[in-house]
């Protein structure tokens, strides 16, 4: 495609006749005027025409599916953003007084107050700038937990399914990790975690759903074991989106959990933001949260800083202040109601897997799936096809991939997440889409292998790029 000052248009503009002398700006400018400005000559039309087209270049949740597994890619509704634009909330400073902040002040605490009943937890803070900071933040309130009891503990246990954040995220704050693998049906091995889960745990992080989509039937289980040997049991909320109203991390015995508001609460997320997160904890970890955190007193809204214990500041300002209002939007709009979006998710979730019985490996079809579930395309392998092909084929199809090679525990794997605001439609389409690519792999294989043919640039080397990305700018 042509760059902006490629496009050569006739009768670029139209000036009205002049009705002021005319000046020579040399005497005004001198050496500061320059006589050539290397701008584009084009009509308003190509103008137009040309940045539309560029902006249909671009994959986004606007234009097309995206089946992101654990990401949670769902509709944006418009409402969100008018409620982060309003002027009060836009304009005001980060630093301007309490006194003057009230009415952002109040809905920051009915977020949290409202994250507090959605999650069954203490105690809410919504400083985190993403998921993994909120990983980050967890960790340090469960150290500063063990501390302040007069143990240092230096093992974290992560299941084999785990996010890849989950373990950096404790090498980070000086952890060490035991892996605990899973069992047949796709849940934590309950042998393999007793014999792991000494002394020296400070805590288990899981993911509930796992990132294989099934539900760990045993977690109050796993809570009343971590507790019993003193350490506490860390929930990874990236799949909270299958919870929401239904269920509540705290009455499992979870000790903390981040929402990753960016997700569940339907905020644009990808390419490095805009991303928040809050970080919900029981009563063991309520001495320890970051300062400062929000609080009502004698009808007024302030920033309270007086936490004696607390593992201090982590963020500049308190959160990403227009993220929390999308959140807070969102889920304002759906009320009592609140539990459709988890309830939709897993039938979504459920009725695609069903739609895509026989077309994939399903590894784990023994065992119900919540909101996402894994598919394997090992069966195409005997084709020379593996689960990036299919990926780049779906392109071609107008539908973004879903999520490939993950959770690692599952050969050629794609993770796939509809969401609750997909339609029966568009779920049926890309099936039939599968449905085609999977036929193309047993009869045409070296086609899948060109794929994708209709985007802008074709397949890459994946990590070649972004190691030696090569930039061209398209203006």
């Amino acid at each position: 495609m042509k760059t902006i000052f490629e496009i050569k248009s006739k009768n670029t503009y139209r000036l009205p006749r002049c009705d002021v002398p005319e000046v020579d700006l040399k005497e005004y400018l001198g050496e500061d005027l320059r006589e050539e400005l290397n701008l584009p000559s084009v009509s308003e039309l190509d103008v137009v025409r040309h940045y539309t087209n560029l902006s249909r270049l671009n994959y986004a949740i606007d234009t097309s599916f995206f089946p992101l597994g654990s990401c949670t890619m769902k509709y944006n509704p418009r409402v969100n953003e008018e409620v982060a634009n309003y002027e009060g909330f836009k304009n005001l400073h980060p630093l301007t007084p309490d006194e003057y902040a009230q009415g952002t002040l109040e809905a920051m605490y009915r977020l949290k107050e409202l994250l507090k009943e959605l999650g069954g937890f203490a105690d809410v803070t919504l400083q985190p700038a993403a998921g993994a900071h909120g990983e980050f933040l967890g960790l340090l309130l469960i150290r500063a937990y063990h501390l302040d009891k007069g143990f240092e503990r230096k093992t974290v246990l992560v299941p084999d399914s785990a996010h890849g954040t989950n373990p950096a995220s404790a090498a980070l704050c000086g952890f060490e990790i035991k892996t605990v693998k899973s069992d047949e049906k796709g849940e934590l091995d309950w042998k393999d975690f007793k014999e792991k889960l000494t002394e020296d745990v400070a805590c288990l992080m899981i993911t509930n759903p796992n990132t294989l989509g099934v539900f760990e039937r045993r977690i109050k289980d796993i809570a009343d074991a971590l507790h019993e040997k003193g350490a506490l049991l860390y929930m990874d909320g990236a799949n909270f989106n299958a919870l929401v109203g239904v269920a509540r991390p705290g009455d499992w015995g979870v000790d903390v959990m981040h929402f990753n508001l960016h997700k569940t609460f339907s905020t644009p997320h990808g390419g490095g933001g805009p991303g928040a997160c809050a970080v919900g904890v029981s009563g063991r970890l309520k001495d320890f949260l970051p300062v400062p955190q929000i609080d009502y007193k004698d009808g007024k809204y302030f920033l309270n800083w007086d936490i004696p214990k607390s593992v201090g500041k982590i963020l500049t300002f308190y959160g990403h202040t227009a993220v929390l209002l999308r959140a807070l939007a969102y889920i304002l709009s759906y009320g009592k109601d609140i539990d459709l979006i988890s309830k939709y998710s897993v039938l979504n979730a459920n009725y695609l897997r069903k739609l895509l019985k026989d077309v994939l490996v399903d590894p784990y079809e023994s065992s119900p799936c919540m909101h996402e579930f894994v598919l394997s395309a090992q069966n195409l392998l005997p084709y020379g096809v593996n689960a990036m092909d299919v990926a780049k084929a779906l392109l071609d199809y107008g539908f973004y991939a879903p999520t490939v090679y993950f959770p690692l525990i599952v050969k050629e794997a794609l993770m796939i997440e509809p969401t609750e605001t997909e339609s029966l439609q568009t779920l049926e389409e890309f099936a039939n889409a599968l449905r085609q690519i999977v036929q193309t792999a047993r009869t045409e294989p070296e086609k899948l292998k060109q794929a994708p043919t209709r985007t802008p640039v074709r397949r890459i080397k994946e990590a070649e790029a972004n190691r030696k990305p090569i930039l061209r700018f398209m203006v």
